[in-house]
């Protein structure tokens, strides 16, 4: 809860625009980074109301840039709000937004895939997992490059609860591609329905709060962008090693327009492919003709736990890569074919 004293509302002094503080330091988005500035106001207050109430919260921001959703937040009356940053350029103009806020903005030049944050905020905001959701909250406008890497790490952190997780059921409110957020928040037998679908809502509850139009970024996107909210579940809807989930659900949709047995029998050798692939539909009671996308979340617990038996019955099994035995058989063709050329020399 906040605390009466800090309820007292604070808003940033007037300051250049966004788009001024873009031509006072020459910024310019970069097309490699897959950057994409937000510039309206109005959509960045929209953003940072969607997350909630953020009064004496402590937030995260990823990819802060020119600092549009930064204003919005500063504006939020948050108890302190850390923004990591990679591109040098944006400093400036994040630390002249520092100085308009003492003591609210801290600034750290790192990257979001590499920066540890289990010790950036007060050992007082952690929370008991089972409990309510700690008072830190991420938010960011992620660039399109690093968007779904990220969050397959902080999915990963949600199953180990370290990380930002460290603190507890800590809430995310971040943008994505619209594709991407269809993506994560795909029902069972939609079009949408991915691996992304079933590593987040096995782990979370997913909520695509609204779009943005392409139009309103610079330089405008080719896509509009969907705007995602994630709180962690107490318990997961599977109770397996993050890893082994990740390597069924990938098999799985590898062949997302086959039977869903094709792809499911990438986690066996050849040899017993066959044999194995069958073993694992017939104990997880599931159709061999369903179509990865009509598997629902309790599909995917029955497939995870009866594969982690078998993984306990055969300990090599787990470390099984199909890519790996068909490299060796290619490889073993070619000696072959270079014994035969030797012989006919």
């Amino acid at each position: 809860m906040a605390s009466s004293g800090k309820l007292g509302s604070f808003r940033l002094p007037p300051l250049p625009t966004v788009r001024e503080i873009i031509k006072l330091f020459g910024l310019r988005a970069v097309k490699q980074l897959s950057q994409n500035f937000l510039l309206d106001l109005r959509l960045t207050d929209k953003i940072v109301r969607k997350a909630g109430n953020l009064a004496d919260v402590y937030v995260y921001e990823v990819g802060p840039g020119p600092g549009g959703i930064t204003r919005s937040i500063l504006n939020a009356n948050i108890a302190e709000l850390l923004v990591v940053e990679k591109d040098t350029r944006f400093i400036p103009g994040l630390q002249m937004l520092s100085d308009a806020a003492p003591g609210k903005l801290r600034i750290v030049h790192g990257d979001v895939l590499t920066y540890r944050m289990e010790k950036a905020f007060p050992e007082h905001v952690r929370r008991q997992w089972e409990s309510d959701p700690p008072n830190v909250h991420i938010i960011g406008n992620l660039p399109f490059s690093v968007s779904t890497p990220l969050i397959i790490k902080w999915l990963e952190n949600v199953s180990l609860r370290d990380g930002p997780f460290a603190y507890g059921r800590t809430k995310m409110t971040l943008t994505f591609q619209k594709e991407v957020a269809e993506r994560l928040v795909a029902t069972t037998g939609s079009k949408q329905r991915s691996r992304l679908s079933i590593m987040a809502q096995y782990l979370c509850n997913v909520e695509h709060l609204f779009t943005i139009p392409g139009k309103a970024f610079v330089p405008k996107p080719e896509v509009d962008v969907g705007v995602v909210h994630f709180t962690p579940l107490i318990q997961p809807k599977i109770q397996q090693p993050f890893k082994l989930v990740e390597k069924v659900v990938q098999n799985t949709f590898q062949f997302r327009r086959k039977y869903c047995h094709r792809g499911l029998g990438m986690l066996f050798p050849e040899a017993q492919r066959l044999e194995n692939t069958g073993k694992l539909l017939q104990l997880a009671d599931i159709d061999p003709t369903l179509r990865p996308i009509h598997l629902s979340l309790m599909h995917f617990k029955s497939l995870c736990d009866v594969y982690r038996k078998m993984c306990d019955e055969d300990p090599q099994l787990f470390t099984y890569n199909f890519r790996e035995e068909l490299k060796q058989k290619k490889r073993k063709g070619q000696e072959k074919g270079d014994d035969a050329e030797d012989g006919e020399s």
